[in-house]
Order: structure tokens, then sequence, then C-alpha cells
């Protein structure tokens, strides 16, 4: 072999020896799970009872289940220390298929790295995304993240979604398949997203609101929201083949122009939709508390001190700036109208006039999709109010039958463009 076609053979030998030691493309990260975080606030204390905890002590573990909304066979989690007010160090972390209350299959059991290493911390009003851990899951199957605090951390970041959801140890149990012992905290901590690798066509659908968004009176002892039960219709083979993830962004008690439960929806809406991995679509339903908190009295019967009433104006401006944000990054925007609220502490004819007059200008939006709640859930008998059939009782918020009925009334070629 002559000198030059040693040398090319050589040459092609080591650049063949460098693709194959390239690192793969990175995955493309399709949001799956997802809650709207805030910052955590104690349960007022019995009269006479000691106060709640207001930190988790030194050397505990937190076991957070969640409920993916589509699979994959990689994933990641996010850990928020947005609302902490000190570094958040977590030691240890793991991923891995939940089999009921604190259980996992230990077979599925993997760390979780940041950045290759074990252990992160995290500085207040920050998050941090672990490193991609080979967790195959699926659609509606639980996931089970596992972290270990060796230090006393605050309670800071938390959640309500899904309910009744952490589990608490002291020591460090991140890899074991059962926590015995353990005891549940009132909200969820620190663990506020979980992302998979998935198809480039899949959509993100982000459901945004309050209360009725979040689920509050969803009773049935499975997952009944509405965004849950929307995930379902789209799962549904006979009528769809695309991936389509449906998140939770809802917070109970959140108003869209005021800060009172967690940050108002005009500020949080860039990171709670717009922040999600691969967001494709947002279905915002807000505004009724800003409606009615005005009515609210406290237990004197004084007003709740909650700011100054909005008008349908003001509204319909925040709701237009959400509309111009999800515009502005691609996002495809299905507003909902603000259902009957006759019989609740919001209602006065004040407040009807002004859910009637946002909802007039919702139903003449061209240039969003639409869907009309009010008219699916209102009594035919009595339009200002809740039909019986779904209201859960406090003629706010729907019962397990209502949300169905909110999740049938969503028109699927919306969230399939």
């Amino acid at each position: 072999m002559k000198r030059t076609s040693l040398l090319v053979w050589l040459v092609l030998l080591w650049a063949g020896a460098c693709v194959a030691r390239a690192d793969p493309a990175p995955p493309r990260w399709v949001a799956s799970w997802a809650a709207a975080p805030l910052q955590h606030f104690p349960a007022a204390a019995p009269a006479g009872a000691a106060p709640a905890p207001a930190a988790f002590p030194a050397r505990t573990t937190l076991r957070q289940r969640v409920f993916p909304t589509v699979g994959g066979d990689r994933v990641r989690v996010r850990f928020s220390n947005l609302f902490g007010t000190v570094p958040l160090h977590v030691a240890e972390a793991t991923a891995a298929i939940g089999t009921g209350g604190p259980g996992v299959s230990p077979a599925t059991l993997r760390p979780l790295y940041f950045g290759g290493q074990r252990a992160i911390t995290i500085a207040p009003g920050t998050e941090a995304w672990s490193d991609a851990a080979p967790v195959a899951v699926r659609a509606g199957q639980a996931v089970a993240v596992s972290f270990y605090l060796d230090e006393a951390t605050p309670f800071g970041t938390a959640h309500h979604l899904p309910l009744s959801a952490t589990w608490a140890v002291p020591g460090n149990s991140v890899a074991s398949a059962m926590l015995e012992g353990a005891v549940q905290p009132d909200w969820n901590h620190i663990v506020t997203g979980l992302d998979v690798a998935g198809p480039a066509s899949a959509r993100v659908v982000v459901a945004f609101g309050d209360s009725v968004t979040e689920g509050v009176n969803a009773f049935a002892p499975v997952r009944t929201r509405y965004p849950d039960r929307l995930a379902e219709r789209l799962r549904e083979p006979a009528k769809n083949s695309t991936t389509v993830a449906v998140l939770n962004a809802g917070i109970s008690g959140n108003r869209l122009l005021s800060d009172w439960i967690g940050p108002k929806g005009i500020d949080r809406f860039e990171r709670d939709v717009l922040g999600q991995s691969g967001v494709t679509h947002a279905i915002i339903l807000i505004g009724i508390n800003d409606i009615g908190f005005g009515a609210l009295n406290g237990p004197a019967g004084s007003p709740v001190p909650v700011g100054d009433p909005v008008s349908a104006e003001q509204l319909t401006a925040g709701l237009q700036r959400l509309i111009d944000q999800a515009r502005a990054k691609g996002v495809k925007v299905v507003l909902g109208t603000l259902m009957p609220i006759k019989g609740s502490g919001y209602w006065n004819a004040d407040n009807e006039a002004r859910r009637q007059a946002v909802n007039r200008w919702i139903r003449g939006r061209q240039q969003v999709g639409v869907v009309d709640f009010d008219a699916v859930m209102r009594d035919p008998r009595d339009p200002q109010a809740l039909n019986p059939l779904y209201d859960s009782g406090d003629h706010l918020h729907p019962g397990d039958a209502g949300y169905a009925a909110m999740a049938s009334a969503i028109d699927l070629r919306q969230l399939l463009e």
C-alpha cells in the first residue's frame, strides 16, 4: 500500500471512530406531567393545637407520586426552589414505577443525576432539571420520584396536584421499594414536572386556571378532574393517533389580575404554561375569583380584604394579554367561558353582569378557539346556576359528572391542529 493511500485510510478510520464515539442526539423533551408551583402556607391550627411544622427535619426522604399523560423510554424531573428562601440541597434522588401508595417496583428504580452528579444545590428562586434517566413510563402509570434532604429544609415551593401524593420518612430511603411508617404532608413539595423523551409530533396541552381546573371537589378515588378526563379522551386510539400530553396548571383560589393564592395569572402564565417543554396549546379558564372574591364576607360579616373590584373590561384585557403572549410563542389558545355561580357566595347581580360580559367577549373571539363551558354546565331552568346534575354541592365547583361534561365539551380538533 502506498504511503498516501495508507494515510487516507488511517484518516478515514480515525473519523469513523470519532463518529462512533460521538454522543447521541439529545432527546426531544415533552412535558408529560406538571403542577403549578406556589408558596407553601400553613393550614390554620385549631385553637389550642400546636402549630403545624414549617420545615422538614434533616435526614428526611420524600417520595412523590405523579401520573404521566404520555409515555417514553427516558424521563427527567424538575426540582423547584422558586419560592424557597434558602438554598435547597437534594443529596440523592431516584425515579421508579409506582406500585401503589409509597411503594415502587425495585426493578425500575434508577438514580437521578444532575450534570452527572448525585447531589445538587438549587438557589432560591430557581429550578433544576435532572439528567435523562432510563425509566420507561406509560401514560396513566404512576411514577414515584424520591429525594433525600440531608439538611433541615423549610417549606417553600409546593403544590396540591395530585392530592395525597407525597410520603415522608426519616433517613435515606430513596432506593427502598416501600417506605415503612411513612407520613403524608398536606402538600406536595419541590417536584413540579416530569418530561419524557417523546416524538417531535407530540402535542402538549396546558390547562390553565383556578380551582375548577385544579379539580376541587373531584370526589371519585380515581383521577376525575377535567384535564384528567380530557387526557383520557385524547388517548383513545379510535379518536386520535397523535401523542398528546395534558398538563394541569390550576391553582385553587388563583386570580387573573391580583396575587392571592399563588401568583396572579398574568404573571405566572409565562412560566406555568409557555415554559412547559414542547407546549403547543393552552386552555384558559380563569377570572371567576377576580369577580367573586369581592362578594365574600368574613366570619363576622365583614368583607374579606381581597383588593379592589375589577371590571369586565379589565378582565378581558388581561385575557387578551395571555392570548398575545401565547401567540408570540406559537402556542394556540382555547378560551373557556366562566361557569355559573348562582347559589354560591360569589353571586350577586353585579357579579353576574360582569360574568356575562366576560363571556360575551370570549364568545366573540375569532383568533382563538372557544369552549363554552357556561352553556354546557348551566341549569336549563336557571341559566345563572350550575346544572344540579353537574354541581358538587357548593354551586361553584363541578362534581365528578360535571368535570366529565367539561372534558367532553372540548372539541378535540382544536387541540390536534
